[in-house]
């Protein structure tokens, strides 16, 4: 049996040896084992690229749209058989995530999703639903459909929410306000899909304060996180800005000592689906330490064990910057 919470001298939490709440503690509580990522592309754009709301997509977008990693093909079958094909030599279990990851995974007629999602969750090799989005696709014909999905098997609904602070929300050219993400989660979570957001440390010109805020505001309506450090891509507008000197990406352990203080402040149970991010290293401009994820996660645990901090710890006290 797996007990995912241990208790270690003075009400020192650890989950399964870490100090917060980690997906793969999460995956091994719920599903009983490991669960690998399939990464998918459901052949859809972004409203901020194709004109509706504007054109380029946000500042740190790169071409991709954060698919750089689906697979080759357009049949969903056959993607998701190449994804499998990629992991078979580290990943001996038979169930997946099927994660829809490149641009707006909702941004598209209802039956279309329909037709797309629904084989998809019925196949026995699949686990989850984990679909990419934007908190203004979210129409109440897909809010249904989600609902029916959300019946069969877990669906996660990640939203790149990035910030909460509508000055910089306006300046990433993200394209909504903060109110949009607020229905979005209240319409989601009442269709009985699990959230998870996307926000970004190290956007130009916010402060650390602003970013620990983004984590406490972020920590009332998630149930999982994804932490994500900026990446200046090339081919980007984010790039132009960098290479003019008109910004500076954030060091390794402004980083790291910041992320120990965003986990700090989030609740015991949101489950943090990530930590860091993998940029393309062919794209990758800056910060060029990012390359070593392993080694950044190793030291995100070490700084939280040095200064005696966990999950939570700070979610009923004033926490000063």
């Amino acid at each position: 049996m797996f007990f995912p919470f241990v208790f270690w001298g003075d009400n020192m939490k650890l989950w399964n040896g870490r100090r917060y709440y980690s997906l793969d503690c999460y995956l091994k509580e719920t599903f009983g084992e490991k669960l690998y990522k399939l990464s998918l592309n459901g052949g859809m754009t972004c409203p901020n690229r194709d004109g509706k709301i504007s054109m380029g997509g946000c500042i740190f977008c790169s071409e991709g749209g954060s698919g750089e990693f689906s697979a080759p093909c357009t049949d969903i079958s056959q993607q998701i058989d190449y994804a499998k094909s990629l992991v078979q030599d580290k990943f001996n279990g038979d169930k997946y995530i099927a994660y829809f990851q490149a641009y707006t995974n909702t941004y598209a007629p209802v039956e279309y999703l329909r037709e797309l999602f629904m084989p998809v969750i019925q196949r026995d090799d699949i686990a989850v639903l984990s679909v990419a989005t934007r908190p203004d696709c979210l129409e109440n014909d897909k809010i249904q459909l989600i609902s029916e999905l959300a019946r069969i098997k877990p669906v996660w609904i990640e939203l790149g929410l990035q910030t909460m602070h509508q000055k910089t929300a306006d300046f990433i050219n993200r394209g909504y306000p903060l109110e949009c993400y607020e229905t979005a989660v209240k319409n989601l979570k009442q269709a009985g899909a699990e959230i998870i957001t996307h926000i970004i440390v190290g956007l130009p010109y916010e402060s650390r304060e602003d970013m620990l805020q983004t984590a406490q505001y972020v920590g009332q309506f998630t149930d999982g996180i994804k932490i994500q450090l900026l990446h200046v891509l090339k081919n980007t507008r984010l790039a132009e800005l960098y290479e003019n000197g008109l910004f500076e990406t954030l060091n390794e352990y402004e980083y790291i000592s910041l992320v120990a203080d965003m986990i700090s402040v989030l609740p015991e149970n949101v489950v943090i689906h990530r930590l860091t991010g993998d940029g393309d290293k062919n794209l990758l401009i800056s910060p060029k330490w990012s390359g070593d994820k392993r080694r950044i996660l190793n030291l995100i645990n070490h700084e939280m064990k040095v200064r005696n901090i966990y999950q939570g710890i700070f979610i009923d006290k004033d926490f000063h910057v």
